[in-house]
């Protein structure tokens, strides 16, 4: 009886741990810092490491549960993925300066498919969109 009880333990707990989600808000939160990070930069090095950080964090959130429009929010996340790969690889190769076009286009990414989650507005939730 006492194994049974440990093997129920041991198999619930390691389900609840399995079920455990990407709490989205704070992985945003440090996926920005390291963007502003990499963004600040002043040497190749700070830059690679920053970048390599943002791109293991925007790799995490897609793990995440998104409720609205989820296809195009990993679409959205693969795009900023990109973006963070070609700066790695523009930066490394021609300069600092090189990556400046790409940080701007996550930037640009960033405020696009953030309209998908913003939650409505007093007047669409007043009149409907």
């Amino acid at each position: 009886m006492k194994y049974l009880v440990i093997i129920f333990t041991l198999l619930f707990s390691s389900m609840s741990f399995a079920q455990q989600s990407v709490d989205l808000e704070i992985n945003m939160k440090n996926t920005g810092l390291a963007y502003k990070q990499a963004v600040q930069a002043t040497q190749l090095s700070e830059f690679n490491t920053a970048i390599d950080e943002f791109i293991k964090l925007v790799k995490v959130s897609k793990t995440g549960k998104f409720y609205k429009k989820p296809e195009q929010s990993l679409q959205g996340l693969d795009k900023v993925i990109a973006q963070a790969e070609l700066a790695k690889k523009a930066a490394n190769e021609q300069g600092l300066s090189a990556a400046k076009e790409p940080l701007k286009n996550i930037d640009n990414l960033r405020k696009k498919y953030h309209e998908l989650h913003e939650p409505p507005g007093f007047f669409e939730l007043l009149f409907g969109s």
